[in-house]
């Protein structure tokens, strides 16, 4: 099973938009993002229809945030995507009525949920702000390493 990156995706997006002092355009993003500017396109839909950004057409139209940063979690930015699967792992159901299957999916389940109530309580607790404050720290760590060479 494929793995779906599309939330990794719109944090990279979301952090260069709040970095920059004009709107962003699906082709500026894309490059960013190494894919395509019509997936950036319907992925920022996804995000407007909620009010994290907005876009403006035109010359100087594109994408910005409209959200504050400390108050978009990744949980809504989870939910705004429509939810994806957590886990790229799943039950075997080929026969339900097999009472080992029931028993390892059983089990599984319950593992699986817990996990996954987990992690979305952790995407409760993380927002675009804090993501903003980590690429600061690193960049000024960086830039302090470069500087040494």
């Amino acid at each position: 099973m494929k793995r779906d990156s599309r939330l990794s995706s719109v944090l990279h997006a979301l952090l260069h938009m709040a970095e920059q002092d004009a709107p962003v355009t699906s082709e500026t993003l894309a490059q960013c993002m190494h894919t395509n500017p019509v997936v950036v396109r319907r992925t920022m839909g996804l995000l407007r229809e909620v009010g994290i950004v907005r876009s403006a057409k035109g010359h100087t139209g594109g994408w910005t945030i409209a959200a504050d940063l400390g108050s978009v979690t990744l949980r809504q930015l989870h939910e705004a995507l429509g939810e994806p699967a957590i886990f790229a792992i799943g039950n075997r159901n080929e026969t339900p009525e097999c009472l080992v299957e029931q028993s390892v999916n059983s089990v599984l389940d319950d593992a699986f949920a817990e996990a996954e109530a987990l992690l979305l309580k952790r995407f409760e607790s993380v927002t675009l702000a804090d993501l903003a404050v980590e690429f600061v720290r690193r960049h000024a760590q960086w830039r302090t390493e470069r500087t040494l060479l």
